[in-house]
């Protein structure tokens, strides 16, 4: 059944390309120009360098002042308080990524990884700050407001897993469990080998941020529902072109921040569907998943309570 609607998704598409090339390759270089402009510049030197600092055990001597303090708040190790940090500050997919490449380099724990990935994959603040604060809502609602209320149901959704589903699971310190190649990476081509697999990572998420934004203006083309409902289908598909079409969806102001906050907390299933590539064969997408769904619901509670 999943492979008949995988193949019937790409017949549509193909469709849609032949049909109405106009309109696709608009899309194309709107999600393109997303990638090249944003996406690129953004994360691309944050991969490049926690990736040589993980590669010469950077990382461990970094996080060694703050893991005490990581260990009560979060129950994180060392490491995995690095990837809350930078997940929170450099936005989706960081926190997974790094989730991802502490768990296979023998860092953090199955375990752990699967607890992180509840939390630590989020919006960054300057995405809220400009683009969700500034442009889309006019900047008519105070920064800390929308950075607060997500930090907030993070830690909320944090504390839920903590507590309720982790908490009879450990989370060991691992031996050095590096593979040959990452070793062999280490004695000599590190820099090499960190930027093709940085480029790897960047081409990925390129990939699917275009498939997306096809499927999106396929969608909005053939939409025969509601006009409403549409607007909230485009931040479930992708959250900065949801997010910024609000703007013309003609819906109250309270409203649009409600949704504005819903899909930056959500991140939408491009995002997901990133997440699900940087993480491998190896680490499981469904906490991630499940903690995006409870962490909208979360954010949605808390702006209706605060706003």
């Amino acid at each position: 059944m999943k492979k008949r609607i995988t193949i019937l998704t790409i017949c549509l598409l193909l469709a849609f390309l032949l049909a109405f090339p106009k309109e696709a390759l608009a899309a194309a270089r709107e999600g393109l120009g997303l990638w090249l402009d944003t996406l690129l510049p953004t994360l691309l030197p944050f991969l490049i360098l926690t990736g040589i600092l993980l590669r010469t055990d950077g990382i461990t001597r970094i996080v060694q002042p703050i893991a005490p303090f990581f260990k009560v708040l979060t129950g994180l190790s060392g490491e995995g308080a690095y990837a809350f940090v930078l997940g929170l500050l450099c936005g989706y997919p960081m926190g997974a990524k790094l989730t991802a490449d502490l768990y296979h380099a023998g860092k953090i724990s199955r375990q752990e990884s699967e607890y992180l990935l509840t939390f630590c994959n989020n919006p960054s603040p300057a995405f809220l700050v400009t683009y969700v604060g500034q442009i889309c809502l006019e900047g008519k609602v105070p920064v800390g407001f929308l950075v607060g209320i997500l930090f907030l149901s993070d830690m909320t959704c944090m504390c839920f897993f903590r507590f309720f589903v982790f908490r009879k699971k450990s989370t060991p310190v691992l031996a050095d469990l590096e593979s040959t190649e990452n070793r062999a990476a280490a004695q000599g081509g590190i820099l090499d080998s960190v930027i093709m697999n940085s480029f790897e990572t960047m081409a990925k998420l390129g990939g699917y941020i275009l498939m997306f934004s096809i499927i999106s203006a396929c969608v909005s083309h053939f939409w025969f529902l509601p006009p409403g409902g549409k607007y909230i289908f485009f931040g479930m598909i992708e959250v900065t072109t949801g997010v910024h079409r609000l703007l013309f969806s003609g819906f109250p102001f309270r409203l649009r921040v409600l949704l504005a906050l819903c899909m930056s907390a959500f991140g939408g299933l491009c995002i997901v569907a990133q997440t699900k590539s940087v993480l491998g064969k190896d680490l499981s997408l469904r906490p991630y998943a499940s903690a995006k769904c409870l962490n909208t619901a979360i954010t949605a509670v808390l702006t209706l309570l605060f706003l």
